[in-house]
């Protein structure tokens, strides 16, 4: 490479964001989410039954991927209650065990902090290692935290590869294949929802859920950043993210914001409802509010 008459050796960032797009380049053409939806379905087709073959040969299991597009006149929110949640983490669980996320080394896309109810929401004082003999603990409520689903999303805007964007009904999804690593987008995430497979992702034969998604919850390699997608092999096909249907006291709340009569449309509107970090003007579509 020459820069001003000088010959300058390529950078490991340099050659690992080139290989990473040629290295995709055989599954989408384009940039951003065109070059999912967009790339001819044949070859689309091809890509998919090629990874599906791999997964199996692999892990073997038969694990399908889905390339379901966005539903039209859909876009998801979620509304959690802080009055309700007693701190339990089923939802964190379920979300492993849905998502196929390392059991070792571990990783977890849902974080449930313990606050003190006479401190109030303060997350400098909050404790994500809690462990009483039973929850609720007294004197104590407990706050939920993951992807906020930004409209104005911080992490988006610094990927270098185009790895990571908003799709139309309204999930901040990532394209493993175009990942090269960099963590930029975690760096950028105010709410640190983002999190880097430093080693081969380990998951027992038995527990791989062999129903995936390209953008969501398929095996993902080392050296690649994921997230919650709201469940996105879920949500897609008409069903609720696996933390909303585990929840024992209906904490949670899920649904179509577009949609005037849905339930989530009815809190918003009705309900005390906050959002993190507002003053960050990253407008999450992820909603906490207090039914009581």
């Amino acid at each position: 490479m020459e820069t001003d008459g000088k010959t300058t050796k390529p950078t490991r960032r340099m050659f690992a964001s080139q290989a990473a797009a040629l290295a995709a380049g055989w599954v989408l053409t384009a940039c951003g989410p065109k070059r999912l939806y967009e790339a001819p379905r044949a070859q689309l087709k091809k890509a998919i039954e090629d990874m599906e073959r791999q997964y199996r040969e692999r892990l073997g299991v038969n694990v399908s991927v889905s390339d379901a597009p966005p539903i039209p006149g859909v876009e998801f929110a979620y509304a959690l209650d802080l009055s309700r949640c007693i701190g339990c983490r089923r939802c964190v669980y379920a979300c492993v065990k849905e998502n196929n996320q390392s059991r070792d080394p571990q990783i977890q896309w849902i974080k449930v902090l313990s606050m003190e109810k006479d401190k109030g929401i303060d997350f400098s004082a909050a404790d994500p290692y809690y462990a009483p003999a039973e929850v609720p603990e007294e004197g104590h409520f407990y706050v939920p935290v993951q992807c906020q689903q930004c409209r104005n999303s911080p992490c988006t805007k610094v990927c270098p590869t185009g790895a990571t964007w908003t799709e139309k009904d309204g999930i901040v999804v990532i394209d493993y294949d175009w990942c090269i690593g960099c963590r930029y987008c975690m760096a950028a995430c105010p709410y640190g929802a983002r999190h880097f497979n430093w080693a081969e992702p380990e998951i027992p034969k038995a527990e791989i859920n062999p129903n995936t998604h390209y953008l969501g919850n398929r095996p993902r390699p080392k050296g690649v950043v994921e997230k919650c997608t709201f469940c996105i092999q879920r949500t897609r096909a008409g069903r609720y993210p696996a933390c909303v249907e585990i929840c024992p006291v209906g904490t949670r709340k899920f649904g179509n914001l577009l949609d005037k009569d849905s339930e989530i449309r009815y809190i918003i509107e009705h309900k005390r409802v906050l959002v993190l970090k507002e003053e960050l003007n990253t407008a999450p579509r992820f909603f906490y509010f207090y039914a009581t």
